[in-house]
Order: structure tokens, then sequence, then C-alpha cells
């Protein structure tokens, strides 16, 4: 486990807080310090208070983040007692929370052309990883799913960032490729030389992606979903099984390589 954690605790100060999908809402916070430390794939554990019975931190992703403005901004899916509270906040809400957690992603120095896959609310964090490639000059697709259109995100997002190709799917069919979002990566890898695969969202999808790059000979990375209660590495409740052992995603993730990923 690698120590020491770069996480630290920030306050912070609600700018606005709007629903952009259905259950699906965009947190922006001005917390300076933070917004000049995130690196695309890190994570945040923001403590939601009104709950006694609610002791542990939420730990989420982000979209973007602007030092210049000293903003933060997170996209979060209302699933829960924590996430519901979240969503009453309003401009003007004073909160703190413990960041940046973990390491992002590992782009390879000779990168020249990257596919980022996206499902569900694990879109943040190949978005924000978008606009870096983007910002060095890396050439990127991107492929979005998500259940149906009215909770999907980040679509033109992807594309302000300079996208080449934007694939979207949708498990009903109302935008988009009927079917899920990996069914789109056989034409896309047999159409491009990728370099690099970066992908986020559920498991099963993740895993597919993962195959998939390894057959084209791709390498590819995961950001994987695991409760981290502390985000710090102390309480080992969020490890991931890995060729290697046993390895905890606040630290040694939340990116991992995907080829040395058991148990998704």
């Amino acid at each position: 486990m690698p120590t020491p954690s770069p996480a630290r605790m920030h306050d912070f100060t609600v700018v606005s807080n709007e629903q952009i999908a259905r259950g699906v809402y965009s947190l922006v916070i001005e917390a300076p310090k933070l917004a000049s430390m995130l690196k695309p794939g890190q994570f945040v554990n923001i403590r939601v208070p009104g709950n006694a019975m609610s002791l542990l931190r939420i730990p989420l992703s982000y979209a973007s983040a602007n030092p210049e403005t000293g903003t933060v901004e997170i996209w979060y899916a209302v699933v829960g007692d924590g996430t519901e509270r979240m969503a009453a906040w309003t401009p003007g809400f004073t909160g703190d929370l413990l960041g940046p957690g973990g390491h992002g992603w590992s782009v390879p120095k000779d990168c020249r052309r990257a596919l980022v896959v996206g499902g569900g609310i694990g879109v943040p964090p190949v978005l924000c990883l978008g606009r870096e490639l983007s910002a060095r000059g890396i050439a990127f697709d991107a492929v979005v799913g998500a259940a149906s259109s009215d909770t999907m995100v980040g679509v033109h997002e992807f594309e302000r960032a300079g996208a080449g190709t934007v694939a979207v799917a949708t498990d009903d069919g109302s935008a988009g490729h009927h079917g899920f979002c990996t069914d789109l990566l056989a034409d896309l890898l047999a159409r491009n030389d990728y370099d690099y695969i970066a992908t986020c969202g559920p498991g099963v999808m993740m895993k597919k992606v993962a195959d998939a790059a390894a057959a084209a000979d791709v390498f590819c990375e995961a950001s994987l979903e695991r409760m981290m209660s502390c985000g710090f590495g102390a309480c080992s409740t969020c490890n991931v099984e890995t060729v290697d052992g046993m390895k905890g995603a606040c630290m040694c993730g939340p990116v991992f390589d995907a080829k040395k990923v058991v148990v998704w």
C-alpha cells in the first residue's frame, strides 16, 4: 500500500447544484487549493451532514477542476439517503471533504490516439481525462452508454472537448445504438489504431472493454468503484483483487491496469 495519502481536508462552498439528467446532478464547489491539486481519475470523499446514522463520507469522482476560478465540478447520481441530502444543497452551503484521493490515469508518453469508454455515472472520470488528452494534443474518441436518453450525461461535453467521434448507446434504444456501449467497440477498434483505452462504469461493462483491449493488444486502464470508507488506506474496505494480491482502491487505485484486475 503506497504511503502517504495525497488526501487532505478541504473546506468548500457550493456555487451551484443543478440537475443535468434524470437522477443526476452537477455540483460545483469553490475549493481553490483542491482545484489546483486534482488530477484526472482521482476522487474526493465528501461529508454529507444531516443524518447521525450516516457516519461515512461519500467517495465521488469529478468532471472538471479549474485552478483559475478555484472551482471543482462533481457529477453524482441520487441513489440513496446521502446523495438525496446532497441534492438539496443550495449555493452558499458550506462543508468539507477529503481529497484528492488515490491516483489517476497513466496515459502512455507515446500515446497518439486514445479511446475513452464511460457508462452511466462512470462518465465523469473519463470526461476529465478526455479534456486533458485534448489539452495535450492527443486525439481521442469517446463511447458513452446509459440506460436511456434522459439519464445520459457527457455527450455534448465530449464534443466540446474535441473528441473525434462520440459514439452513443442506450439500453432502451432511446438514443444512439440500441444495446450496450461495449457493442460499439469492435467497429472503433477495427477502424482506428489506439495506443490507450480508459474506461469507467459498471464492472460487467469494464470487463468487456478490458477483454476487447487485450484482444487488440492495447493498454487499458479502468477506474473501479469501491466503498472507500476512509479514503486514505486505513480501513481496507475498498480492496480490489488483482494478480498481485489485494489492493486498496483508495490508494492503489481507483485507476488500475485492466489486465491485472481479477474481480470486477
